[in-house]
């Protein structure tokens, strides 16, 4: 911990930095003792086990620890002795004795013991002679592990975490034993001693994360719905982006949270602090310094019963806030108009049997709730209906997640006095065939004053039209991927499925052209194995949407996997926007979709595999560019024209990009370009020329000026943006480069002017001028002026561009001052936003 950089005392530092005279390497074995002074460094030097003493402990206090030995913060991570310090005058001592660690002081008196038997192992180590007895080994990950004599793990401090979690630590549970693994915080900065706060799970009714202080909770977690596996992306530092994966695995009587980071990535570690937040902490080694990415709670509001009782914290607004639930108002509105939330709602008007419920969203549900179990959410409405104390119920499905089997969630709470810690939750991820973890649910609130039925049909409408129209889509999918292969392969044969390779679409269309093609729905499982757990071996491609990677199949097909983020901008409705967007569109200048999944917080796209990657990571690579002459760019613009002409024009459906730009090209093995990333694509209706949207998503430079200012979208937006990727394309310069163009804010303007002097050939990239046909080249600069023009009415439609660029036309007209954005205004832009109670979203995605 940073902290902990002035909490050594100098003796104790002058004791660190003596040579080991007692143990050595990475092991402790018997006859060996750990004295003060002495440390085991793990074989690759990022541990140090030894003694520390915080500063100003009189008598001076000595705990035996585990720290990062290369990071110059000293940052303990695992403390044996926490309730039993030693004394420095005692000369304590950590030794092997038969099978057990024991650390004792001069006096005998036993400060900390492992308490492990030896055990037998038909497997012996070959690194481990069995005459040598139990060794204890600092392992590279922090883990210091206690073996026998026969190889076989006796005790590892990683089932036994003190204030820390580490990649690769386990939190278990028992259902037998309700014996539950807990962080326990220091007391204070300088005091490994326990403190107040602690986190932990609780497994019944179902599994919740809780931090408490001492016996009260502090912060409670959303149900978990029973995803297996999550995943986290984690902005490390500019350059650095860590993969944090969560697995729940186990049996039946015992679950275990696994937490594992992505290869290559700096220190991290999730600490219980003495301040009560579980915070996530990352090594930045630019400043030196552990920098905080995730911390829980992350507010005032967000604390248990921060809004007391009926009330919730609204995280829908710009600053989470507390408010009442409907139909009931604040207890103290003078004390509430002041922030003191303590005394929480009381409901307006008494209660009735015969009162009706208010279908809540995206609701993190209360706690106190009683679960009935093996309920249809009709019957699970009837339970609560039918009992008159019955203030609110929720329905879920878990998939399984429970040891009896019963999948379903029938929650009840029964009386005002038990809806406590309630949020209104944003983005919350749509619920999926496959079962996602939804974070929240809506919650059905008995109100007075509603008839019953009417609110909840109401109410019920608007959750069943989105909620239903996506389990058609998957469902729909579904059916016709098993009415198409269940006579072919087996589902128990899923996985070989996976290796032994995907129809691509024309294939399918030649099988059946009267349908529209509908990808396959593939097991995580499956992808798991394919992509080596998602090795770094296998990615070629990374950016704010996730990661890329490359698989090859059974039989030699190539293709790549798109992992969306997490956090991505492309949430459930986006996956679903490719899924069927790139299903239902064929052209040879559009990215094909060979298959998808969508199993709990995972969402992944299987394409076909393009050899040469994106555009962006070639025409503005000095090494690279050089291989895409004036042909191959020349033959690149037109394909991306015919690829926005077939979603503009030809298609039975009208579909606006919305994010057109070099990274979202990809190039094939004859370098042919295909339009990719269909996750913010819009479809419009016949009759429908533009759209408006509070949500504006795209990347700065390629964004129309009315999309980007006001939100207004059409397909002049599409035009727009691929007038600047034209520009690009010509010159070999990106639009927010400004080192190539000194003295112009960006491209856009370079352009302008060269070409108002008549000097329009001089935006040529100097790669390719020599061998550059000039005149296709100027009527490609003069089509992106053209494309680029401020007003969208003046901007020509794709119908145009594509017909002027395959005939050469000489004949176009003269563009007018294009629309751009200064680097200063771009930035005005975006403060603007930031300090904005509108709901915007800018996303800059770059490239594979």
């Amino acid at each position: 911990m940073a902290f902990m950089s002035s909490s050594i005392s100098f003796c104790t530092m002058a004791l660190l930095l003596l040579p080991a005279l007692c143990a050595s390497d990475d092991r402790l074995v018997l006859g060996k003792p750990l004295l003060p002074g002495n440390t085991l460094v793990s074989d690759g030097g990022d541990f140090a086990l030894g003694f520390f003493s915080p500063s100003n402990s009189t008598p001076e206090k000595l705990y035996l620890g585990i720290w990062y030995n290369n990071i110059p913060r000293f940052t303990v991570v695992w403390v044996a002795n926490r309730e039993t310090p030693a004394i420095s005058s005692s000369a304590p001592s950590l030794v092997m004795n038969n099978s057990s660690l024991v650390l004792s002081d001069v006096n005998g008196r036993v400060l900390w013991t492992t308490n492990t038997t030896t055990a037998t192992s038909s497997s012996p180590s070959p690194m481990l002679n069995a005459t040598t007895g139990s060794v204890a080994v600092l392992m590279n990950t922090g883990n210091l592990i206690l073996r026998s004599s026969s190889g076989k793990v006796l005790w590892q401090s990683f089932d036994h975490p003190t204030d820390t979690i580490l990649p690769g630590m386990n939190i278990r549970w028992s259902d037998k034993t309700h014996e539950v693994t807990r962080l326990v915080s220091w007391n204070g900065p300088d005091d490994p001693s326990p403190g107040a706060f602690s986190i932990g799970a609780k497994t019944e009714p179902f599994l919740e994360g809780f931090i408490w202080n001492g016996s009260l909770p502090e912060w409670r977690s959303p149900i978990w719905t029973g995803a297996t596996v999550t995943s986290q992306f984690i902005q490390a530092n500019t350059t650095t982006i860590i993969v944090a994966y969560t697995a729940y695995v186990g049996s039946i009587d015992e679950m275990s949270i696994v937490f594992t980071v992505s290869d290559g990535a700096p220190p991290l570690r999730s600490v219980m602090s003495y301040s009560g937040r579980l915070e996530a902490r990352v090594w930045n080694r630019d400043s030196s310094e552990w920098a905080m990415v995730l911390a829980s709670p992350d507010n005032e509001c967000s604390k248990y019963g921060y809004c007391g009782l009926s009330g919730y914290c609204d995280y829908t607004d710009a600053t989470p806030t507390c408010k009442c639930l409907d139909g009931f108002h604040p207890v103290d509105k003078e004390e509430w108009s002041n922030a003191k939330f303590s005394r929480g709602c009381q409901r307006k008007e008494p209660l009735r049997c015969s009162d009706g419920f208010m279908a809540l969203q995206d609701m993190k549900v209360p706690d106190n709730f009683v679960r009935i179990g093996r309920k249809t959410l009709k019957e699970c409405a009837a339970e609560c209906s039918d009992n008159c104390s019955c203030v609110a119920y929720a329905y879920a499905n878990l998939n399984g997640s429970t040891s009896n089997g019963d999948a379903t969630m029938c929650l009840l709470w029964i009386g005002d006095h038990q809806l406590v810690d309630t949020q209104k939750m944003p983005g919350v991820r749509a619920y999926n065939a496959a079962g996602a973890d939804s974070q929240a649910e809506t919650l059905y609130l008995r109100v007075a004053g509603i008839s019953s039925g009417e609110r909840t049909k109401a109410n019920a409408v608007k959750i069943t039209l989105p909620i239903l129209a996506s389990v058609i889509v998957l469902v729909s999918i579904t059916f016709i991927w098993i009415c198409k292969f269940s006579g072919k392969i087996p589902l128990e044969n899923h996985k070989k499925l996976m290796h032994r390779g995907l129809t691509t679409s024309e294939e399918l269309l030649e099988e059946n052209t009267a349908h529209d093609f509908e990808p396959p729905f593939m097991k995580f499982q499956d992808i798991l194995v394919a992509t080596n757990n998602f090795s770094n071996t296998c990615t070629i491609g990374q950016g704010g949407f996730g990661k890329v990677y490359k698989v090859t199949l059974e039989g030699g097909q190539e293709v790549a996997i798109k992992r969306l983020s997490r956090d991505s901008d492309q949430g459930m409705q986006e996956f679903r926007n490719e899924v069927v967007l790139i299903a239902k569109l064929q052209h040879r200048n559009l990215v094909r979709l060979l298959g998808c999944c969508a199993e709990g917080d995972e969402k992944l796209l299987i394409y076909e595999y393009l050899p040469n990657k994106s555009l962006d990571a070639v025409i503005f690579n000095c090494k690279r560019n050089g291989m895409l002459d004036w042909p191959i760019r020349f033959k690149i613009i037109k394909g991306v024209a015919r690829g926005l002409l077939y979603l503009h024009h030809d298609s039975r459906l009208t579909i606006v990009h919305r994010d057109v730009k070099a990274s979202n090209v990809l190039l094939d093995a004859e370098m042919g370009p295909k339009i990719a990333d269909f996750g913010m694509a819009r479809i419009f209706g016949d009759n429908q020329e533009n759209a408006n949207t509070k949500r504006v998503v795209g990347t700065y430079g390629y964004m129309a000026p009315e999309y980007a200012m006001e939100g207004i979208f059409s397909v002049k937006s599409d035009v727009y943006s691929f007038g600047v990727l034209l520009l690009e394309v010509v010159s070999g310069i990106k639009i927010s480069s400004v080192d190539r163009i000194p003295n112009y804010p960006n491209l856009i303007v370079y352009a302008w002017n060269l070409w108002k002097e008549g000097k329009a050939r001089d935006l040529v990239d100097k790669c390719i001028v020599e061998n550059c046909l000039l005149d296709e080249a100027s009527l490609c600069i003069h089509t992106g002026l053209l494309c680029v023009q401020e007003n969208p009415e003046d901007r020509p439609f794709m119908s145009s561009v594509v017909f002027n660029l395959e005939n050469g036309c000489t004949t176009l007209p003269t563009p007018n001052h294009p629309a751009y954005f200064a680097q200063r205004n771009m930035e005005q832009m975006r403060q603007d936003i930031i300090n904005s109670k509108n709901t915007v979203t800018l996303t800059v995605i770059e490239g594979r």
